[in-house]
Parts: structure tokens; sequence; C-alpha cells
């Protein structure tokens, strides 16, 4: 059965909320990944038989998401389009879909990747199409509604990650030390300009003017000093801050796979090929350690020990999730999140799953690694991994 390669990847640069890309929709920062990636996979856009974007806040984005980014990004009327929804695992669930897709021999050529523009989240006025009849209407936040509160209980995500930061016994110092080195991380990436060859700019227009934008938005705006004094996010005594937890923002990501016999029948030279994905489904309270199983499932599926994985992309959608996983592990932070993580650059929720394996697959070429894991957590209690290996 044929080997499932990436032939290209490309990401949007991560805007802040309400900052730096938050005049561009999603479906546009999602046009613009899939663009460059088509182009820099060297086929012709009529070549994608299928696009498959994750977007969790389509609110307000009009009809088929994905169908308006891929006909923005000048693929045909043809090709087949899904938008998923897998909240923050979207982008790594849709890259999971097109591989088991093309394995199937459903499709030889696809896109898959992820887009959000949190900051155009709309707010939802509920009854209204019934009619509220007496009493104050309550107008909703479809970011929180949809996207960061739990289902069930109406809590914020960041709720059940402080009662897991303080039942595996993470301190706010620990947090804080980890979000400070993130940030380094980051900013030193942008000013070496690793991260270059995964990003491709955007053009905004403005009243001013036309503004590139070409690095993330956030890392060179944070104050490192500031973060040991911010207030606790989601209870008065807790751990958990704004500064290492992931911040809200804008971006998109794409990466074009096929079959590896589509490959070298185009004469085209793979990135990286598709080992195996995981998938780990707990209690929806546990979703932050969910990355721990779904990693040991990945382990199990590819052969690999931890020692045998070069370099790792594991979320921070919190601090802890990301420190929990590298203890139960025992990961050496030197091979995680190697340019920084989401309590710098940001966590657009549709794109980050997707995010994670393009940044893999660069930072595994400029480091002159081979095999990489990356996993994120996701609401409601799970998480999702995928092994990569380059070609």
């Amino acid at each position: 059965m044929s080997d499932i390669v990436i032939v290209s990847g490309a990401r949007t640069p991560m805007g802040g909320f309400q900052g730096s890309l938050s005049s561009v929709p999603a479906v546009e920062l999602g046009a613009i990944a899939i663009r460059e990636a088509v182009a820099r996979a060297g086929i012709a856009p009529a070549d994608v038989q299928e696009v498959i974007m994750g977007c969790v806040l389509p609110a307000g984005l009009k009809q088929g998401p994905a169908r308006q980014a891929a006909l923005n990004a000048g693929l045909p009327a043809a090709t087949g389009c899904t938008t998923i929804n897998k909240l923050c695992g979207s982008g790594m669930k849709a890259v999971m879909l097109a591989h088991d897709l093309l394995k199937a021999g459903t499709n030889s050529v696809m896109v898959a990747g992820g887009m959000e523009s949190m900051s155009n989240a709309p707010y939802i006025i509920e009854k209204a199409r019934s009619g509220l009849r007496m009493g104050h209407g309550e107008i909703k936040d479809h970011m929180f509604f949809d996207g960061l509160e739990d289902a069930r209980t109406g809590r914020l995500m960041g709720s059940f990650a402080q009662e897991t930061a303080d039942q595996y016994g993470i301190t706010r110092e620990e947090m804080d030390a980890y979000a400070i080195e993130s940030l380094k991380r980051a900013q030193a990436a942008i000013q070496s300009g690793a991260l270059a060859a995964e990003i491709v700019p955007v053009t905004v227009t403005s009243r001013k003017g036309e503004v590139v934008v070409k690095d993330d938005e956030q890392p060179l705006n944070a104050n490192l000093d500031k973060i040991p004094g911010l207030k606790p996010a989601f209870r008065k005594d807790g751990s958990i801050t704004a500064a290492n937890a992931s911040s809200i923002s804008d971006g998109a990501s794409a990466l074009v796979l096929m079959t590896a016999e589509e490959a070298a029948k185009r004469g085209l030279q793979p990135l990286a090929r598709i080992v195996a994905h995981a998938t780990q489904s707990q209690d929806p309270s546990e979703f932050t350690i969910a990355p721990i199983g779904a990693m040991t499932n990945l382990f199990k599926k590819t052969g690999w020990s931890k020692d045998d994985v070069d370099l790792y992309e594991i979320n921070e959608a919190f601090a802890m999730v990301t420190m929990l996983a590298m203890r139960e592990h025992g990961l050496d932070h030197a091979k995680v999140n190697v340019y920084g993580g989401a309590c710098a650059q940001g966590h657009p929720v549709g794109s980050t799953g997707s995010r994670l394996i393009v940044t893999l697959i660069n930072a595994l070429q400029n480091k002159g690694g081979k095999r990489g894991v990356a996993s994120l957590c996701i609401g409601g209690g799970e998480a999702t991994a995928i092994a990569i290996e380059l070609l």
C-alpha cells in the first residue's frame, strides 16, 4: 500500500487579536495558505481533487468556508471541498482525513489545513428567530460559546486546565518560566529568519495603504518582565495567566498531500511521509492531558520510542499541557517546540493542528532531523497526534 507524502506546506503569519490580520476574513487567510501551498508543490490548481479545511468559528462566514477558500485560491469549480470542525484539532484532523482518503485510493492529490479569524468571530442572539417575548435577551460570543467553553457546563477551558495544573503540582513559577522560554524561542526564530521558509506574507490594505505582514505579530510585542506580575485568568488564587496560556489570534495553514506513486509519476520530491496518526478520547475535564495518551497510541502504531523522535511540536494551549506531556513521556525540552509555541505565537484554533505540521517539517529541515511528532489537546476530552519522517 502506498505511502502518503507531504509535498509542500505553507502558513500565514499569526496575527494578534484585533491585530495585524484582523481585517482579513478566515476564508481569505485560508485562500492565501492554499494558493501558496499549491504553488510550492509545483502542481496546477486543477490537479487538486479535494480540499479539507478546519474552521472552528464559521458563523458569519457564509456557505462552505473551505469551498470559498479553495475557489479564492484559484482552484477550479470541479475541486471537492469540505469544512470540518474538531475544535483545536481541526487542522490536524483535516490532514489525518486526507491521509486516509489517499490511502483508500479515493483521491491521489489533496490539500488539507485549517483557518481561523478569531478577531472576526461574531456575537449571537439566541431565540431571536422564535421571539424573545418578555424579559432580557442575551447576546453570546460565538468564540466563547462555540469554541472556548465546555459544552456541558459552560465553563471556560482554562478553568479545567487550572484544576489539572493543581492536581499535577505544576506551579505558577514553572509555567511562567516555560512561557518566557517559549517567547524567547519565538523571538529568536523571527529574528534569525528560521520561520521564513514556512510563512507566506499577507498584504493587508487599510486607509493608510498596503502593509505586508510577514512575521508572527505577538512574540515581538510581548514584555517578558511583566509576565510574573500578571493576574490569574481563571481563579483569583490561580496560577494560569494570559501569558502562560495561548493567546487568541488569526491565521491559516495548508499542506499538499498525495500518494508516493503520484509524486513519483510527477517527478516531485516530497518533503515527508506520514508514518501514522492517532487519537485519544477521555473525560472532557481531562482534555489537557489527552496528548499524553495520543502520543502513547502513536508510538504503538509507529513502533518508535520517544528517543527515536528528533523533534516534537506539542501545542501550548496552556503551558501546562506541553509541560505535562514532556514530564509523562520523559521528553527533553530542547527537542520540543524549538521555535516557541502558542504561548508566544498564538493559537488560531482552526489552523493550529496543521500549522504544527508545517512548522515541524521546517524545524526538522533546519535542524538536520528526520523524525517528528506533532500533537495537541482538544476541547471535549480529546487529542490527536501525527508522526512524520523527512524524505
